[in-house]
């Protein structure tokens, strides 16, 4: 199928998302998963050790810097779900302030990040990825605790992984998860808000509701 930004945010809406065999399949299918993988914002688990690493790592952490790399670097597996079609939608939708990335930058190389789609205050986790130890990890407690401040109220994973659920993703059933979407896209939030984010503010703030 071929779709339209437009078409893409619809699926968002009601509870489906697209998905590609692999990079070189041209064809695209919509998944509705009967269980769906969800961060709840107050739930996220910050270990000690990536405590640590947030507070004595010298990365910076941007927004919308780099949404094409971030994409591509989350392209950049064996194995990815991210076709060309895919990517050229998400920067669409970047373009028109639909989608967007936070970026974990080492000096000038970056070295983690994950981007996802909001609609109302409902952000869509789509994907991250991971060039030094922990980055992808730094880069969802910076993304966590900015929903928290900008006012989303749902954090969809898709899936719930092994990964996702040590930091304190669950899994919930597609009607529960359809109630949450409702109430969420109609609810209004702003991603791109200037918000605190030095390391100790956003681990004070994830561990008082965690």
């Amino acid at each position: 199928m071929s779709l339209t930004p437009e078409l893409l945010l619809h699926g968002y809406s009601i509870g489906i998302f697209p998905m590609a065999e692999h990079r070189d399949d041209p064809e695209l299918f919509w998944v509705d998963p009967k269980y769906r993988g969800v961060f709840p914002l107050d739930g996220f688990h910050i270990s000690r050790s990536l405590a640590r690493r947030i507070r004595k790592s010298d990365f910076s952490i941007t927004i919308n810097r780099d949404f094409a790399g971030v994409v591509d670097g989350c392209a950049d597996r064996a194995d990815t779900w991210i076709n060309a079609e895919l990517r050229g939608l998400y920067q669409k939708l970047h373009l028109a302030g639909r989608a967007h990335s936070l970026e974990v930058w080492d000096e000038d190389a970056l070295v983690g990040g994950v981007y996802g789609v909001a609609l109302g205050a409902a952000f869509f986790g789509e994907s991250m990825f991971s060039r030094r130890k922990d980055t992808s990890k730094i880069a969802l407690a910076y993304l966590v605790d900015r929903l928290r401040q900008t006012g989303f109220r749902l954090f969809d994973t898709q899936f719930l992984t092994a990964h996702l659920a040590s930091l304190g993703a669950i899994e919930i059933p597609r009607s529960q998860y359809r109630n949450a979407l409702e109430e969420a896209i109609n609810a209004s939030a702003d991603f791109a808000a200037e918000v605190p984010q030095s390391p100790d503010g956003v681990i004070q703030r994830i561990t008082q509701t965690s």
